[in-house]
């Protein structure tokens, strides 16, 4: 694979990304340096670790990249549970992402078991 934006996983996170630059766009304005930049910077890190690990080249520092990926992923979630309890999002806003989460979490455990695969294939 040429590129890391071929990726599945990828595409997914991209897309949360999309989804929570909109949503912060509703949080109220004295949340921009808490609870918005938080979201956002996590949201951000999910795609990003997954590009690091894919220019790496080697199967296990990509494996690295792609765990933390998935720390990012959990910590967004955690986010828009927060906003959901202040009400800063309704249930249908935060049940479309979970939706999106559960995906990107499935498609990088999937990620994560076919480089470990392929790591122990060269390996023989």
């Amino acid at each position: 694979m040429a590129s890391f934006a071929e990726l599945e996983t990828w595409k997914q996170a991209r897309k949360i990304r999309l989804f929570i630059s909109d949503v912060v766009k509703r949080f109220p304005s004295e949340e921009k340096f808490r609870l918005t930049d938080q979201i956002i910077r996590c949201s951000r890190s999910i795609g990003n670790n997954i590009a690091e690990g894919h220019g790496r080249f080697h199967f296990q520092d990509n494996i690295r990249f792609c765990i933390i990926a998935r720390g990012s992923l959990s910590e967004t979630l955690d986010h828009m549970i927060i906003a959901r309890d202040e009400n800063y999002i309704n249930d249908e806003t935060f049940r479309s992402f979970q939706d999106d989460y559960d995906q990107c979490l499935k498609l990088l455990n999937g990620y994560i078991h076919f480089i470990k695969k392929k790591k122990n294939d060269e390996l023989v």
